[in-house]
């Protein structure tokens, strides 16, 4: 970009501007960006919903894992859209975790005391889990509606017959 200066700032002498040193930064390679916002909300999900015996790495290939300890401004090998069965069957056992995780978060704060339809997911304002699993399983590769129908069957489960409807 031309940025336009006035003359008496020309003759200023001092530090490079904050400006000019974020123009001569190298541009970041925003799909790697992205491979890490999948790791770091898989990282988020397993520390607030209590889940363990979980290896987050296990949910990539080893493209996705090698690309996880590169610079953001290289451009490197990502996972394609052909992914093993077997990491598909480990991705969605975990998103159907997050699912019931957050049902049972939901049904035992709700036991606890009377909650008001703006609480539903007490442990994080404005956080719906099932939401989150449901965006997360279009980076995963894992049908939407696979982890819909878990969350309604959840619901129903533990006795939420009315947010199982809705």
């Amino acid at each position: 970009p031309v940025l336009d200066t006035e003359d008496a700032w020309v003759s200023v002498e001092g530090p490079v501007s904050i400006v000019e040193l974020a123009l001569e930064q190298k541009r970041i390679h925003y799909p790697l960006v992205e491979h890490q916002f999948v790791l770091c909300t898989v990282l988020y999900a397993i520390m607030r919903l209590s889940l363990k015996g979980l290896k987050p790495l296990s949910l990539f290939d080893s493209k996705g894992k090698n690309a996880f300890f590169k610079d953001l401004t290289s451009i490197q090998l990502l996972p394609s859209g052909d992914m093993e069965p077997s990491v598909l069957s480990i991705r969605q056992q975990f998103l159907l975790k997050v699912v019931t995780a957050a049902v049972q978060t939901l049904c035992s704060s709700q036991k606890d005391r009377e909650v008001s339809e703006e609480e539903y997911f007490p442990f994080e304002k404005g956080k719906n889990w099932p939401t989150l699993a449901a965006d997360l399983a279009q980076y995963l590769q894992i049908s939407e509606d696979l982890v819909r129908r878990h969350y309604v069957c959840e619901l129903y489960s533990y006795g939420m017959d009315h947010l199982g409807e809705e």
